[in-house]
């Protein structure tokens, strides 16, 4: 997902064409990303983890073929599009943990390996930066190729079925959304996740401008600098691993969307004190990236375990939600960055959804407090 960042500005020139456009390359493929999670969910659990895995990791690597060949800004952005499939990785993976294991201990398992996960974007703008000033943009695609193969055969070897094959029609999967739509701890879980990821989203549109642009870094610094939040996200994992099956889930939540807010609260202050520097402006993002990482594995847990017979089509469904929110956020924040603005902008849209977030899981925690006093036990 954000591997290429660092050499938007110079795919922008090589299809000649502008960077709102370019930049759709990760607003269309979020959108596209959100969409399936809507169909991966219950066909996975009408047909199993695994095989859906399989297809789409291989129509990833085909699609990352078709990135590299293209000519045409268009004909890229079509490929980039196809290679949202990969969310199948994503979505699947949270299931398979939580097909294993109880609420409380898979949002532990799911904080250790995303802490895990977390390495790679900490790293990959660095690297991707450094084989554009090298290699050119295509080189980060063939990074993405080697790296798809690689997984396909990982997958073919090591990953077993997790999950019992529902008895439902894809039809009747399909129909069984209204019950987690009528669930309201569901969308409290969704919606905090989805503001809470929002910011970075958001970041995930703007940030490339905003180094490039306002403070004038190279492909390579700014893919040094880009990865900041990823610091926090690791240690935000590392909590969630640690302490979410002790403190609990909503607990996790509540004070990583405190922690997501802070840091954007304090980069506006920073800010408006004049007193912004490239510094302080991606420092700060760590602590979005902390709070992401204590909020978003235990937010997942909470929204799987609300139905978990439908665990597989709440995560897609709850995916679809964030990342959709995502892909607006990112395409809203690349529209509204143009040479004048500063990061204002940015750091406004990043601000006003973290405080969503800590709304959501308010919510959340209210309505379990109803549902115990309801309990005739």
């Amino acid at each position: 997902m954000n591997v290429f960042l660092p050499s938007l500005p110079h795919m922008t020139e090589f299809f000649d064409t502008e960077y709102r456009l370019m930049q759709l390359s990760v607003a269309i493929y979020l959108a596209v990303n959100a969409l399936l999670q809507v169909f991966i969910g219950p066909i996975s659990d009408k047909l199993g983890r695994r095989p859906v895995l399989l297809g789409g990791i291989a129509i990833f690597c085909v699609a990352t073929l078709g990135c590299l060949l293209a000519r045409d800004v268009y004909v890229f952005l079509t490929f980039r599009m196809l290679q949202a499939v990969i969310v199948s990785a994503m979505v699947l993976s949270r299931a398979v943990v939580r097909d294993m294991v109880p609420q409380e201990q898979a949002a532990s398992m799911i904080g250790y390996v995303t802490m895990g996960v977390s390495v790679v974007p900490m790293i990959g703008p660095a690297i991707g930066g450094l084989l554009d000033e090298a290699f050119g943009w295509q080189s980060t695609f063939w990074l993405l190729l080697v790296l798809g193969l690689g997984l396909l055969w990982l997958t073919w070897r090591d990953l077993g079925e997790t999950a019992t094959k529902s008895t439902l029609t894809l039809g009747q999967q399909f129909r069984e959304y209204p019950e987690l739509l009528r669930a309201p701890r569901f969308w409290g879980y969704a919606l905090a996740s989805g503001f809470a990821s929002g910011a970075f989203f958001a970041y995930l549109g703007g940030a490339p401008f905003v180094g490039s642009v306002v403070f004038s870094l190279s492909p390579s610094a700014l893919g040094l600098y880009f990865g900041a939040p990823a610091i926090g996200y690791f240690a935000g994992n590392f909590l969630s691993g640690r302490y979410s099956t002790s403190v609990g889930v909503n607990r996790m939540v509540y004070w990583g969307t405190l922690f997501n807010a802070l840091g954007i609260g304090l980069n506006l202050l920073v800010l408006a004190l004049g007193l912004g520097t490239v510094e302080t402006f991606f420092g700060l993002m760590i602590f979005v990236g902390l709070g992401n990482g204590m909020s978003i594995p235990n937010a997942t847990a909470g929204m799987l375990s609300v139905r978990p017979h439908l665990a597989g089509t709440a995560s897609g469904l709850g995916g679809a939600i964030m990342i959709g929110g995502g892909a607006a956020l990112s395409a809203l924040a690349g529209a509204l960055l143009q040479p004048g603005t500063g990061a204002w902008p940015l750091l406004w849209i990043m601000f006003v959804t973290s405080l969503l977030a800590v709304v959501c899981i308010r919510f959340v925690i209210w309505r379990e407090k109803q549902l115990i006093g309801l309990d005739p036990a």
